[in-house]
Order: C-alpha cells, then sequence, then structure tokens
C-alpha cells in the first residue's frame, strides 16, 4: 500500500542546473523504497486487495519479518516529507521571482490528481498522488501565513493523526478477525483481464482510497516537517547540514528502530508501527543516506539514484507497470506460479529496481527529465 505507495510523485523539482545531488539520491532511494512495499501487494495472492482483506502486507516469513522492519511505512514518509521539500523549492522560487503564490501551483497540483486519478483507475489501486495532490494544496495556502501558524498547523495535524491511529489501533484490537481467502478476489488478480482489474477498482473505489482519507493529518504533518527541514538547511553539504543529519540518523535510527522491532511482537500495533514509528525511522534513513552520500565514491549506482531521482514521477509509474505485467495474469502471471516461493519476491524486486535505474540513466543521456515529467511540463506551460 505505499501506499505506496510517492513519490515518485516529486514534480517539484528545482532545475537541473540548482539540484541539490543529495535530495535526487534520496528520490531515487524513496522510489525503490516504495517498490519493496508494493512488491508484496503484487505478488500476494489477493494483489491490491489483500491489505482490504485483513492479510499481512508480507506475510508471515522471516523474510516479510525483515522487510517490515526496514521498509514498512518508511519509504511512504520519505516520498511524502520529499515532496514538502519541493514544495517549499517551490515557494522559495516564486518569492524571488516576485510571483504570487500560489498561483498557478494549484494548476499543478490538480494535474497530479488528474494523473494520479488515471494510474489509480488503469495500474494501481494503492496511488499516492491523489492524496499528495490534496495534501499539497492545503499546505501550499498554509505557506503563506506566519510561521507560527504553520507551526500550530503541523503539530495539531500530528495530534489528530495520534488520535486516529489510537481509535484505529483499539478498534482492531478489539474486533479483529482472522482473514479468509477470498477466491472471486484471487481470480480477479491470477486469471483476470486487464479490463476486470480496472472495474474491480471502481467498484471498491472508496475501500481502495481509505488510506489517504485516514492519513491526510500524517500527509499534512510530513509535507510541513518536509517545509521545515528544508528551511533549516538539512539537506546542504555544509558543516550546520551535516549536524543535522547527524542528528536526524541518531535518533531516528536509535530510537526508531528498537521501537519499530519491538511492535513487530505485537501484530494489533500495525497500525502504529507503519504510521507513527515508521516516520521516525525515516528520519534516520534521511541522516543515513546523507552520510553515505557524503563519504562513498560516486559511482555507477550513486550516479543512477540520482537519475532515478531526477525521473522520480516516471519512475514510480514505470515500477507498478512493470510489476503488474510481472505479476498479474493479464500478463506474465508469475505471481500464481512463484507467489508462494521465498525468493520470487526479492528477485523481482531486484530486477525491477535494475530497470528503473539502468532506464532512468540511459533516459537522462538525452532528455533532460522523465517522460511523465515532460508531459506535466508541456501541458502547465
Amino acid at each position: 500500500m505505499q501506499t505506496s505507495t510517492a513519490a515518485a510523485p516529486v514534480a517539484e523539482q528545482a532545475p537541473a542546473s540548482k539540484r541539490q545531488p543529495l535530495l535526487d539520491v534520496l528520490r531515487g532511494v524513496a522510489i525503490l523504497g516504495t517498490l519493496a512495499t508494493n512488491v508484496w501487494l503484487f505478488t500476494g495472492s489477493h494483489g491490491e486487495a489483500g491489505p482490504l482483506l485483513g492479510f499481512a502486507l508480507a506475510g508471515d516469513s522471516a523474510f516479510g519479518a525483515v522487510f517490515q522492519l526496514l521498509a514498512n511505512g518508511k519509504f511512504l514518509s520519505m516520498l511524502t516529507v520529499l515532496f514538502g521539500v519541493g514544495l517549499a523549492i517551490q515557494y522559495r522560487s516564486a518569492e524571488k521571482r516576485g510571483r504570487r503564490w500560489p498561483g498557478r501551483y494549484h494548476w499543478r497540483a490538480l494535474f497530479l490528481f488528474a494523473e494520479g486519478t488515471i494510474h489509480f483507475v488503469l495500474l494501481f489501486a494503492w496511488d499516492v498522488l491523489m492524496g499528495y495532490a490534496v495534501t499539497a494544496i492545503t499546505v501550499a495556502w498554509l505557506l503563506k501565513r506566519s510561521e507560527r501558524a504553520q507551526q500550530a498547523a503541523m503539530w495539531t495535524a500530528a495530534s489528530l493523526h495520534l488520535a486516529v491511529v489510537g481509535l484505529v489501533t483499539a478498534a482492531t484490537t478489539v474486533g479483529g478477525l482472522d482473514p479468509e481467502p477470498n477466491p472471486e478476489v484471487q481470480a480477479v488478480y491470477a486469471s483476470g483481464t486487464w479490463w476486470e482489474q480496472v472495474q474491480f477498482r471502481l467498484d471498491n473505489a472508496l475501500a481502495f482510497r481509505v488510506e489517504p482519507i485516514i492519513t491526510f493529518p500524517l500527509l499534512v504533518f510530513l509535507f510541513l516537517l518536509g517545509v521545515k527541514l528544508f528551511r533549516s538547511g538539512a539537506f546542504k553539504t555544509d558543516e550546520h547540514g551535516r549536524r543535522i543529519r547527524a542528528r536526524l540518523m541518531g535518533w531516528g535510527l536509535g530510537l526508531g528502530l528498537p521501537l519499530n522491532a519491538a511492535a513487530l511482537y505485537f501484530p494489533e500495533a500495525f497500525y502504529l508501527e507503519r504510521y507513527v514509528i515508521a516516520p521516525v525511522v525515516m528520519l534516520g534513513y534521511i541522516g543515513l543516506v546523507g552520510f553515505l552520500v557524503e563519504r562513498v565514491r560516486r559511482g555507477p549506482v550513486m550516479a543512477s539514484l540520482e537519475s532515478l531521482g531526477r525521473t522520480a514521477l516516471s519512475g514510480y509509474i514505470l515500477q507498478n507497470l512493470l510489476a503488474s505485467i510481472a505479476c498479474y495474469g493479464w500478463g506474465l502471471g508469475l505471481a500464481a506460479k512463484f507467489g508462494g516461493d521465498a525468493w520470487f519476491v526479492p528477485v523481482l524486486w531486484l530486477a525491477i529496481s535494475a530497470v528503473l535505474l539502468v532506464g532512468a540513466n540511459l533516459w537522462l543521456r538525452r532528455f533532460s527529465t522523465g517522460p511523465a515529467e515532460m508531459l506535466q511540463k508541456s501541458m502547465l506551460k
């Protein structure tokens, strides 16, 4: 469900000449992390509908437990924060040029919502673009208000989110039921046509859209957190930026990962883990990636991550298209054949990741931005 699962939707990017390499690498990492979550939806016996029916995202295997500890919810949060960073960049650019804000930004957000709607209907039920577009419009308006008003909105959203997660967790604990296999739903993904899947998404549209609706306060909080981190200099290459990232890494990994590991022992803590603890771990990941970018020699992997970050929206859509073709019955149908094999999920993730990294690198040798970004730019001139 990332539920993806971003970010992808980072259409709010600086011109190539003014880009910050760390932000591009973070976007690339976030795209691959989103795939690490989404891939479990594609390979599950109930496809995208698995979470709605109560099935664990990563099953009960040891590999699934490692995934849940390292990936579940973390990269959804990272994508959201990075979108907030992109919004802050857009706002700063408008201020420098003396342009009215939000001005044409609302058209950009509405276009993103339309892209997300098409993506949701035709390809992937757990699209994040629609939720990001609505949140972007809200936060864009908040950026015109005072720093004090933004802080109040940020922490009010966080408090509301914690209350909602608490209520959902309590309801799950009291009324949780063991999920039962649904052969009809399984058939939609294992042997159904592409059009049958489209109809299934439309028939269950409200259920599939429940995550961005329930987590809207979290989206607002993380957008504003991204704005705050950007304005504080957290992504700069100077000593001040390094100190901020070091603190993020220390608190995020030192506190978040132990809490996350403890939460895995309590199935009823799933929502707490995914929507409260995971954002804490995510901050540690931002610090860790910053640490590695500064200390690891720039090679093919780093360059490819930067390229994927520059084509994040295209990469997000492409990963879901490739996974659909590989897994579903209207494509290669590999999920029905190998979905129960422990090797299948990591191999599929590695294969699609390789295509994204190599493809982004090759594409940018000829073009300045990704195809989806190019379409958005041409439509919004």
